[in-house]
């Protein structure tokens, strides 16, 4: 599993190249297809809430009236969507639409889905004559705005190969995980259980620091100094000490990703205690009103485990 790196020359467009297509323009898709306009990619985008497109215009992309446009003009597609009904409704999956949408387009899927919908979903592509990229990636808003994320790609060989170049604007590493999905997708899973178990440690030790009435910039002097230190904690410890919890990647998110990591953990018979444990966590944070709000805040639940009283976010800069 030889990884790609940013550095990696990226062949040159043909001026008279078919655009790229990118759908779905939120917190992570964003930032995603700005790189991608500001690299010089042709690009053609649509988004359900019109007026996310503007900094694409502002950038040289052009904005589609509908999904239709995006498949009837570009021959490879970006999907960066919220979930499977998103996706479907995209596709116009289950319905005659579905394959002409789908053949001679190779579709690049980022978003995070079970894996038996992956599964699923790459055959009915590949039956209607498509091409399907799994490609998850790792990361939130911060480094997705930088270019600094990782992507999971599984797929064909030669249509991994046809559309990884396109990652050197997003990523500053790529990593081919298999030839068919979900393989990317329990790769991302993995990656992401990682994540949140540790977040979700942080949280805690700074609950911990903040209940003994500890000098908490100390604290996290101490913590910065140390083996622990790492990119996660270097931008989420601030937020805990500002009580920032503007979003990165949200409540609402993570508790989705805890679902099905979890339930990809149970069909498959793998033990998650400490997944099961955030899972909790998350849940209380969400039932409190904080979904929006950034994976930290689930430091709400433990002050609520606590018997303190939820104080408001600190808002900030996202």
């Amino acid at each position: 599993m030889i990884p790609s790196r940013r550095g990696d020359p990226v062949p040159p467009t043909p001026e008279d190249a078919t655009p790229t297509g990118f759908v779905g323009l939120g917190v992570m898709g964003l930032p995603m297809a700005l790189n991608l306009a500001r690299a010089g990619t042709p690009l053609v985008v649509w988004n359900r809430t019109a007026p996310r497109a503007e900094p694409l215009r502002a950038a040289g992309a052009e904005a589609a009236d509908s999904p239709a446009e995006v498949f009837r003009r570009c021959r490879t597609v970006f999907l960066m969507l919220a979930d499977e009904a998103a996706t479907d409704a995209v596709l116009a999956r289950g319905t005659r639409e579905f394959a002409r949408r789908v053949a001679g387009r190779t579709l690049v899927v980022t978003g995070t889905n079970p894996p038996a919908y992956a599964r699923a979903l790459e055959a009915e592509v590949r039956e209607a004559g498509g091409a399907y990229v799994e490609a998850p990636v790792s990361g939130s808003r911060v480094p997705a705005e930088a270019g600094e994320l990782v992507a999971m790609l599984a797929g064909g060989a030669e249509d991994v190969a046809r559309v990884r170049p396109l990652f050197a604007p997003l990523c500053k590493e790529t990593f081919v995980c298999g030839g068919a999905a979900p393989q990317a997708l329990l790769m991302k899973l993995a990656v992401n259980l990682f994540l949140i178990t540790t977040v979700t440690g942080l949280a805690e030790s700074f609950h911990f620091a903040a209940r003994h009435a500890l000098d908490l910039p100390q604290f996290l002097a101490i913590l910065e100094a140390g083996p622990m230190a790492s990119p996660v904690s270097r931008t989420k410890s601030p937020k805990l000490l500002a009580r920032d919890f503007a979003p990165q990647a949200t409540i609402e998110d993570v508790l989705k990703n805890n679902r099905l990591i979890a339930e990809t953990a149970r069909a498959s018979g793998a033990a998650s205690p400490l997944l099961d444990a955030c899972h909790a966590l998350y849940g209380e944070t969400f039932a409190g009103g904080f979904g929006r709000e950034d994976m930290v805040a689930v430091v709400r639940a433990l002050e609520g485990r606590a018997g303190e009283t939820p104080a408001a976010g600190g808002g900030g800069s996202p």
